[in-house]
């Protein structure tokens, strides 16, 4: 049987096209939306926590139907590209003030710092809001698995937030540094977590707060997955640009260099830089982290 396409590591036949074009013409009266939820439920496709991989299957659609094997029904809603928007449309919520006094004092005065993990609790919206507004990139809401967490000091002040998120798929030098193949990489990219966002508030000023916030966070954020996500993690990476950051608190932490990104991009088609090019840093969190990722079935 004719492979169609390749979508997230699923190969895509012609009979499976066929079985999803009739899916529609069996349901004319859903949206795009319900059919991704209908063929996610007849497929059993399912993230490691049993929820179904709506956002995915919805994607392969759109590919399927713009390539031309499947005509999906008009979409019902039409939704701007987020990632296109200006930063005042892109703000998730209204913006919350806090106390913003200078803060300067000795890490040993802050103690004992807190971390906690807000994703799908009340104080979300402060993480986004405080994003939003004191990151340099802003806040963009993430897809897929994804921990937020806001650090305290003693006295409840917010001194840092900090986003992990799934990690890229593709990533040669990390890929390199686990020495596993295409198949274990499918399998087991979701034990790596990508630190997408770490904003030490601009007031707060607190020698080897950034890197003592590091090493707190790896004793905790592999459990944190499992309790939302159902698995663990292993591994952690960030990616730094060197004409911004040195990743000094990185290096601090014991984070290691693991090589540059190509500046390509994940849907790049020319194989030419299109982007900054930036440091790969990576953290284990286990010694063992190459047997289990290298791990194939």
């Amino acid at each position: 049987m004719t492979d169609l396409l390749r979508y997230r590591g699923r190969n895509i036949t012609e009979s499976e096209a066929a079985f999803i074009q009739q899916l529609i013409a069996d349901n004319p009266k859903l949206s795009r939306n319900a059919l991704s939820i209908k063929l996610c439920e007849v497929w059993n496709w399912r993230q490691a926590n049993g929820a179904l991989r709506d956002m995915v299957c919805r994607g392969l659609m759109l590919a399927l139907h713009r390539a031309g094997h499947i005509v999906l029904p008009p979409a019902r809603h039409a939704r701007a590209n987020p990632l296109a928007r200006s930063a005042a449309e892109r703000r998730p919520c209204k913006l919350v003030t806090i106390d913003t006094t200078a803060l300067s004092d000795s890490l040993a005065a802050l103690q004992p710092i807190s971390i906690t993990q807000v994703r799908r609790t009340e104080s979300e919206a402060l993480f986004d809001s405080l994003l939003e507004q004191y990151h340099y990139l802003g806040y963009v809401q993430p897809v897929g698995e994804h921990l937020k967490y806001l650090v305290h000091d003693r006295f409840g002040r917010v001194l840092a937030c900090l986003a992990w998120s799934s990690a890229p798929r593709h990533l040669g030098a990390r890929d390199r540094h686990i020495g596993w193949d295409a198949s274990a990489r499918l399998r087991n990219i979701r034990f790596i977590a990508y630190n997408t966002r770490f904003l030490i508030l601009p007031h707060v000023q607190v020698k080897h707060l950034a890197s003592h916030i590091l090493g707190l966070l790896s004793r905790r954020i592999s459990s944190d997955w499992e309790h939302l996500y159902k698995h663990p993690v292993y591994f952690l990476e960030t990616f730094i640009d060197p004409q911004r950051f040195k990743g000094t608190c990185y290096r601090a932490a014991n984070w290691a260099v693991l090589g540059l990104t190509t500046g390509r991009g994940k849907a790049d088609q020319t194989r030419k830089q299109n982007r900054p090019i930036k440091e790969i840093l990576g953290y284990a969190l286990r010694r063992d982290f190459r047997r289990i990722l290298q791990e194939a079935v």
